[in-house]
C-alpha cells in the first residue's frame, strides 16, 4: 500500500507555490500519495491578521520569498493582481473577495476530479511565476486547468450548481489542518505529525524514507 500524506495549501501563499516543484516531482518518483487539501489564506481566516502582525513579517516575507525562489531557480513575482483584495483605506480584507473564493474552490473540484496537484501546479505557475499579468483573465486559468488535464468550464459550473458543497470542503480541510498540529500553509502532516513550511520538506522526506518510502 502507498503511503500518503496531507497537504495543506493556499492559493495566496508564496511558500505553497515555491514548494510545489518538489511535491510534484516526490509523487512522481515514488509510491506515495499527496492527499491536496485547500484552505483559505490567512488573511481570509483572520481578517485583521496582517493589521496585528508586526511590520518586519511583511518585510521579512517580501524578502526572503524572492530570495527563496532565486536559491530554488523559480520565476517569482508578487501576483498582479493579488489572489486576495485588501481594503487599502482600512488594511482589511473584506468577506467579498473576488478572487481567492473561486481559486480556493476551483482546487477543491480539480482534487476530487483526481487531478488536484496537477491543478494547483498550473495555476499557482500562472499567478505566481511573473510571466502572467492579469491571471484572472482571458483564457490564463482555463489554459493552466487545460495542462492539468481539466476542463476550467466544467469546474465552473459543477462550482456554481452545489457551492454549499465547495464551502463545506473548505471548513472541514482547515478543522483538520488545526487538528494535524499547524493553522499555517504550506503544511503537510504525515500520520499526526506536522512538517510547517516549504523548508520543512525535506524533513518530510526523511520521515516517509523511515516509514518505507520507495521508488517508482
Amino acid at each position: 500500500m502507498s503511503l500518503n500524506f496531507d497537504l495543506f495549501w493556499s492559493f495566496r501563499s508564496p511558500y505553497s507555490y515555491l514548494l510545489l516543484p518538489r511535491v510534484v516531482e516526490l509523487v512522481a518518483a515514488h509510491d506515495v500519495v499527496c492527499n491536496v487539501r485547500i484552505v483559505y489564506p490567512i488573511a481570509v481566516r483572520q481578517a485583521d491578521f496582517f493589521q496585528k502582525v508586526d511590520p518586519l513579517w511583511v518585510f521579512y516575507l517580501m524578502r526572503d520569498t524572492y530570495r527563496e525562489a532565486e536559491y530554488l531557480g523559480m520565476p517569482y513575482r508578487w501576483p498582479k493582481p493579488d489572489p486576495v483584495y485588501m481594503d487599502p483605506a482600512t488594511r482589511l480584507y473584506p468577506p467579498e473577495q473576488p478572487h481567492i473564493h473561486r481559486l480556493s474552490h476551483l482546487g477543491i473540484a480539480a482534487t476530487e476530479a483526481g487531478r488536484g496537484l496537477a491543478f494547483i501546479r498550473e495555476v499557482s505557475h500562472t499567478i505566481w511565476s511573473g510571466t502572467v499579468d492579469d491571471w484572472h483573465e482571458g483564457d490564463h486559468l482555463a489554459e493552466a486547468a487545460a495542462r492539468a488535464g481539466l476542463d476550467l468550464a466544467a469546474l465552473d459550473a459543477a462550482i456554481a450548481a452545489n457551492p454549499d458543497h465547495y464551502r463545506a470542503a473548505i471548513e472541514t480541510n482547515q478543522e483538520a489542518q488545526r487538528a494535524a498540529g499547524h493553522y499555517g500553509v504550506p503544511l503537510m502532516a504525515l500520520d499526526g505529525e506536522p512538517f510547517f513550511g516549504q523548508d520543512r520538506f525535506d524533513q518530510l522526506v526523511w520521515r516517509l524514507k523511515q516509514k518505507g518510502l520507495e521508488a517508482r
